[in-house]
């Protein structure tokens, strides 16, 4: 206990180990909804549900152990959302890209995260993207995130007229999901925590009442196989090796990086962990993360992140990594519970899509948006994304943009070179890769 205690440092971060296991819980508990939403988001790209729950909940928990263990944060990574869209509506489904080939995809850009983590290119690539354009990212994949939440409910649907338009509203699973969606903001607004999750099991009870949910058989059963998805991110690695494959190599690591660095900063500004303005054990921290990359590839499933939700943890007193351990380690004893994936249909996770999307379009508060040749960029980035239902169409477009109003505005100087570089890339992808 003392060795524990002394590894951790208890003692000078002012916590316990019953504070700490409280704080595990409470995180894992927060972001519990990813062991079932992420299956149905990468079912729909034809990949099989149980092999991607058992992948998701052993890559949450090598990666959180790792980044408690090694990083000593008290923060959870897991497969992210946002990039699981990417991954099934982006790639495979608009893109048209077999789903084993991108997850090979996702393989290459966690030893691409893992080389800039090694190296000073990592910063130099970071410097070099204004923070407008990440905000406008961060808020893009919110607004497509949500899209899909509401297509999933069946409140908004095809239209020939105009594109879209509203769903009927009398459906059954259409009128559960929009009480899913209203007694999770009731709980947000509570702020109770672990709101989405919470939210997830009363509708699928309430469904379950309205036999609009598939009663379950049963709730602890055996661990579903891995067999349809081990591996196959290896068997596929020589066909990313052409110039449309690797922009979504690309996309995947552009998002993940930032997002698991905004995530990281915040956190542990949120627990007072920054030292002169820094992250601790940085280094150890990405590493952790870009080897969940790599291994949830391999295992099957998109790639991860560290997720904001870990602000609950820190909320309920956590502060050293075993917060990470514990919330580790949950998600191994979450493998017994795949029979409950049953009873999470479309209509019980479209609400927790919706409510992430509108977490993430907070960041909108950040841009600049008085400033012409900074808002028209961001503007065009993020309403691209669910307008064109790509991700990588957005950031695309918007890193194309930036330079050039920047230029007109007599700005140029606040452009970096690296920023140049990348939109010469991304006008190519978009006039010849992006079909």
């Amino acid at each position: 206990m003392n060795a524990l205690k002394s590894y951790f440092e208890f003692d000078k971060l002012g916590t316990n180990l019953r504070t700490e296991v409280i704080a595990g819980l409470t995180t894992f508990l927060s972001m519990a909804y990813i062991l079932f939403v992420n299956p149905m988001v990468l079912g729909d790209a034809g990949m099989d549900k149980g092999a991607v729950f058992t992948a998701t909940a052993l890559v949450s928990a090598l990666g959180t152990i790792i980044m408690g263990v090694m990083g000593r944060l008290p923060i959870a990574t897991a497969p992210g959302m946002g990039l699981n869209a990417f991954f099934a509506y982006g790639v495979v489904i608009s893109m048209g890209i077999p789903w084993q080939t991108a997850l090979a995809g996702v393989f290459m850009s966690g030893i691409l995260f893992m080389l800039l983590t090694m190296s000073g290119l990592r910063e130099a690539i970071i410097n070099s993207i204004p923070n407008q354009l990440k905000h406008a990212v961060a808020a893009g994949i919110g607004l497509f995130i949500a899209f899909i939440g509401f297509q999933n409910a069946g409140i908004v649907v095809k239209n020939d007229a105009t594109l879209v338009g509203l769903g009927n509203f009398a459906a059954g699973n259409t009128l559960l999901a929009i009480f899913g969606i209203v007694i999770t903001i009731i709980l947000m607004v509570r702020k109770v925590n672990a709101a989405i999750f919470v939210g997830m099991v009363v509708t699928s009870i309430v469904g379950m009442f309205f036999n609009l949910v598939q009663v379950p058989t049963q709730v602890i059963g055996e661990v579903p196989s891995l067999a349809p998805t081990f591996g196959v991110a290896i068997e596929n690695f020589d066909q990313i090796l052409n110039l449309k494959l690797l922009m979504v190599v690309f996309t995947f690591l552009f998002v993940d990086f930032f997002d698991t660095a905004g995530t990281l900063v915040a956190v542990c500004s949120q627990a007072k962990l920054l030292e002169d303005n820094k992250i601790p054990r940085v280094g150890k921290a990405l590493f952790a993360d870009s080897t969940a990359i790599i291994a949830g590839a391999v295992l099957g499933t998109s790639s991860t992140t560290s997720y904001i939700e870990s602000s609950a943890g820190v909320a309920a007193g956590g502060r050293s990594g075993f917060t990470a351990v514990v919330t580790g380690s949950f998600f191994l004893l979450a493998l017994a519970f795949s029979p409950l994936l049953s009873v999470v249909t479309a209509a019980v996770t479209a609400p927790a899509l919706i409510i992430v999307g509108a977490l993430m379009v907070t960041s909108l508060g950040e841009i600049e948006w008085n400033k012409l040749e900074i808002a028209i960029p961001a503007f065009l980035t993020l309403i691209t994304m669910p307008l064109s239902y790509s991700i990588a169409n957005g950031i695309a477009l918007g890193f194309v943009l930036f330079p050039i109003t920047m230029v007109v505005a007599g700005q140029h100087k606040k452009v970096s070179p690296m920023m140049y570089i990348l939109s010469v890339i991304f006008l190519l992808y978009l006039i010849f890769l992006r079909h």
